[in-house]
């Protein structure tokens, strides 16, 4: 038994009532006071003791009260005070934990519905710039034209399809459809995709942001021309579209976005570079840049109609690359800002 828990208090209680009343009887026999006043005595100075101690114990309880009342209509901000070393505190300290739990999962609520809504903008954007190019006849309805209006189409359908996988994510468990594919193909249509939503007209939502950065050149750059990688394709698009995204948003009007790609020490590993000629990201500013919600304090988007968007993309980006075990952070650069990212592919066993 805990030195000032509720039950020793309550054997105090009753010890110091049992002693109180005897004191009484002892003073009224040895002083021939009557028996009645004595009894009255006695339950003044019982009550007033357990009046105290009543008042000790339920006093904390209205205050849990309150705020199970106030986190049950959705407000978990309120908190009950810890101070107490008994079983009422033992359960301030659970209830409290409660409400911090119930904040957390309320704030992934809204975090995990601002990344859907974040993520589906950019096949979308790609769909319509396809189709607006087509209606003002910008390009024809040829089959190259159409097939990449469908590639959006069924990336865009790929995406719903995760709001599927939520029950997994809350289990822990994200499942990674990883395959061998050729590299240079692949950041190939990456790059186009983001060269077709970047030339749409002005107002054109893009993942980020709304921009039109036609200015600005794509090079992508593969040594060697066969590399292979073993991955999850559309989670890396998902990477590869903030990324560059976000290079083109910060380049200087004319400026060069390239997109580099060198195999990694394992088969199907590989190591991806996207670089830029902004004014790139303060050295203090390395460690936030991941953060949900974080838009940092660089300099503002070049272009016309930049903003700074959600401050959610390369927060997207990192979940990605570590559901294939893999690192993304800046590196050094000279000029701009330099993205790395590593995907270790298939890491062999150690016997």
């Amino acid at each position: 038994m805990r030195p000032f828990s509720i039950k020793t208090k309550l054997c105090v209680l009753v010890v110091a009532s049992v002693l109180i009343t005897t004191g009484f009887l002892l003073i009224a026999v040895r002083t021939a006071t009557e028996l009645r006043f004595v009894m009255v005595f006695s339950m003044i100075a019982t009550l007033l003791i357990t009046q105290f101690v009543a008042q000790s114990l339920t006093a904390p309880l209205d205050a849990m009260t309150g705020v199970a009342r106030a986190i049950a209509h959705g407000d978990y901000g309120r908190r009950v005070s810890e101070g107490r070393r008994d079983e009422l505190g033992d359960l301030s300290r659970a209830i409290n934990r409660m409400a911090d739990e119930l904040d957390a999962q309320d704030r992934q609520r809204k975090e995990l519905v601002a990344n859907v809504s974040h993520e589906l903008r950019t096949p979308i954007a790609g769909l319509r710039a396809v189709l607006e190019n087509v209606v003002d006849g910008v390009c024809e309805a040829d089959p190259e034209t159409m097939r990449t209006a469908l590639r959006q189409t069924e990336r865009l359908g790929r995406l719903v399809d995760t709001l599927l996988d939520l029950s997994r994510l809350d289990n822990g468990v994200v499942p990674l459809k990883a395959r061998t594919f050729e590299v240079w193909p692949y950041l190939s249509g990456i790059i186009k995709e983001a060269g077709m939503v970047a030339a749409a007209r002005p107002g054109l939502a893009s993942g980020s942001g709304t921009h039109t950065r036609s200015d600005v050149h794509l090079h992508l750059d593969v040594q060697p021309t066969h590399l292979s990688a073993h991955a999850d394709s559309e989670r890396l698009h998902q990477v590869l579209a903030n990324l560059i995204d976000n290079a083109m948003k910060h380049s200087p009007p004319r400026g060069r976005v390239t997109v580099r790609a060198r195999p990694g020490p394992y088969p199907g590993s590989l190591t991806l570079e996207v670089q830029d000629e902004g004014p790139g990201i303060p050295r203090a500013e390395w460690h936030r840049v991941f953060e949900r919600f974080n838009r940092g304090s660089a300099a503002p988007s070049h272009g016309p109609g930049s903003d700074g968007g959600t401050g959610l993309g390369l927060a997207i980006a990192r979940w990605a690359v570590e559901l294939h075990g893999g690192r993304i952070r800046v590196a050094e650069s000279e000029r701009g800002c330099r993205m790395l990212v590593t995907l270790p592919g298939n890491i062999p066993e150690e016997g």
